[in-house]
C-alpha cells in the first residue's frame, strides 16, 4: 500500500471516527434535553402538588377557626332560647309586684313573689343577662324598640321618655330591644 492510500486511510477512519463521536455528543446532548425536559416536568408537577397541598393546609385551619368560633359562640350564647322564654314570665312577676297591697295578706304575699322576682334576676345575672338602660338615654335602634313619639320640652331630641317593656341583653348581644316612647 502506498503511502497515499494509508493517509486517505487514515483520513477516512478520522472522518469516521468524528462522525461517530459526533453521533454519540449528539445522542447525548439530545438524552441530556430530554432528562432536562423531565426535571423540568417533575419540578412543574411538584411546584403544583406543594400549591395544592399548602392551599388545602389553609382551607383546613380556617374550617377548623371557623368550628372553633362557632363552638364558642354555642357556649357564650347556650342559655339565649332559655332566657327568652323566661321574659314573659319575667314581665308578668314585674307587673304583679307593681299591684297595691291593702291588707297583711296581700303584703306577705308580695314579699314572697318579691324574693320569687329578686332569686329569678340574680340567676339571669350569672347567665350574663342584664337589662337594658332606656329612660334619659338617646334612641339607639339596637337597643329601643320606639312605638310612640312625643313632643316634650323636658326631653332633648331623640331621648327616651318612657318604657313599655323593658329590654334585656345576653353578654353582647340584645336578646329583646326595649319598647319605647321617643322624643322628637
Amino acid at each position: 500500500m502506498s503511502e497515499e492510500t494509508k493517509q486517505q486511510q487514515e483520513e477516512q477512519v478520522k472522518e469516521d471516527h468524528e462522525e461517530v463521536v459526533e453521533e454519540v455528543f449528539a445522542e447525548e446532548l439530545q438524552d441530556a434535553e430530554q432528562e432536562t425536559d423531565e426535571v423540568a416536568q417533575l419540578q412543574a408537577q411538584l411546584d403544583e402538588s406543594e400549591n395544592r397541598y399548602l392551599r388545602l393546609r389553609a382551607d383546613f385551619d380556617n374550617f377548623r377557626r371557623r368550628i372553633n368560633t362557632e363552638n364558642e359562640a354555642k357556649e357564650k350564647y347556650r342559655s339565649q332560647s332559655l332566657i327568652t322564654e323566661l321574659l314573659p314570665a319575667l314581665d308578668n312577676f314585674e307587673r304583679a309586684l307593681n299591684i297595691e297591697a291593702d291588707n297583711d295578706q296581700t303584703k306577705t304575699l308580695l314579699q314572697g313573689m318579691e324574693m320569687v322576682h329578686r332569686s329569678l334576676i340574680d340567676a339571669l345575672k350569672k347567665e350574663g343577662v342584664e337589662p337594658i338602660d332606656a329612660v334619659g338615654q338617646e334612641f339607639d335602634p339596637h337597643l329601643h324598640q320606639a312605638v310612640m313619639q312625643t313632643e316634650d320640652d323636658q326631653y332633648g331630641s331623640n331621648i327616651v321618655v318612657e318604657e313599655f317593656q323593658k329590654g334585656y341583653k345576653l353578654k353582647d348581644r340584645v336578646i329583646r330591644p326595649s319598647m319605647v316612647k321617643v322624643n322628637q
